[in-house]
């Protein structure tokens, strides 16, 4: 990504003061501090990351004699940039050589410990795989529900019963995905429709100043996808629910349910007894396994007896 783009959305997490042009682009999620690349030991370096130059370093490079020989040793233009923590002043043989080699030379107002531990969360969030798909996030009892489903199947109504009973809107029509560490899958909503939630003969409203801000929330895990599809006749749907059925998304394994919509069957209720179902599941008490243990049970002695 370009090092203006990511400065644009992090630059205020991680400190950084004043702004970026130009075209530098960020190759890797991570970051360097140059340590022994100053000294000379240039074994492992790689010049495709963010370098941190801290206090030591920088006390360090004001010490050398040959201080912009020993930074030619190992500066290159595939460096995307240079952040000098602590807000302090490089020393003038650094500018000059990032200046030389059109390197961004920018400092932060962050202690070195803190400015690498924030820049690292913050470039492994730009570097997350990630992808934009159509449903509405809401979350359900501390759920992340993801409902999918055609156009005007009743995505967004349900939604609008879930915050009338309390539940929390994420996004509506679009929502944003992002793979986090640990294999959890996020969404949130673009800027653009954010806390918006479009009815059909209503139109658009704000969830936010209707039923206040307490009813939406900027980003949610999803532990569950529902989908929602016209009732058929000719389908079978599971009635008893021992089948465990999961979606792929960016390489996750996400619980899928798939509930067929007709006139008067209440959603918003269905929607709330499959997340309370499944933090159930989560502490260890499965309903259809258990009822089929139970059936099982009953047969087996059936036929002992008999």
């Amino acid at each position: 990504m370009k090092l203006s783009e990511f400065i644009k959305e992090f630059g205020s997490e991680i400190g950084l003061m004043g702004a970026c042009e130009g075209e530098s682009k960020i190759l890797s999620p991570d970051v360097h501090r140059p340590g022994l690349a100053i000294t000379g030991y240039l074994k492992g370096f790689s010049s495709n990351r963010i370098l941190v130059f801290g206090k030591n370093e920088i006390d360090y490079l004001k010490g050398l004699s040959n201080c912009l020989e020993r930074l030619a040793s190992f500066m290159t233009t595939e460096i995307p940039a240079v952040i000098v923590a602590r807000r302090l002043r490089p020393p003038k043989e650094l500018a000059e050589i990032c200046a030389k080699l059109d390197i961004p030379l920018l400092r932060s107002s962050l202690i070195t410990s803190l400015l690498v531990r924030k820049l690292t969360l913050c470039l492994s969030e730009a570097f997350a795989p990630k992808k934009s798909c159509h449903g509405t996030l809401v979350q359900i009892h501390g759920l992340g529900v993801l409902i999918e489903g055609e156009s005007s199947v009743g995505k967004s109504e349900a939604a609008l019963g879930l915050i009338e009973r309390g539940h929390l809107l994420i996004s509506d029509d679009v929502v944003q995905l992002r793979k986090r560490e640990g294999m959890n899958l996020e969404g949130r909503a673009p800027e653009l429709t954010k806390h918006l939630l479009e009815i059909r003969g209503i139109g658009i409203i704000n969830v936010a100043h209707l039923f206040g801000a307490v009813c939406v929330s900027e980003n949610a895990r999803i532990d569950l996808i529902v989908r929602l599809e016209i009732w058929n006749e000719e389908h079978f749907y599971d009635r008893v629910g021992l089948e465990e059925r999961y979606e792929n998304v960016l390489g996750v394994k996400v619980p899928l349910h798939v509930v067929p919509v007709k006139p008067g069957r209440d959603m918003v209720l269905l929607l709330e007894t499959i997340a309370l179902n499944h933090r159930l599941k989560k502490m260890g008490y499965h309903s259809a396994k258990e009822f089929n243990a139970k059936l099982l049970d009953a047969i087996a002695r059936r036929s002992t007896v008999s």
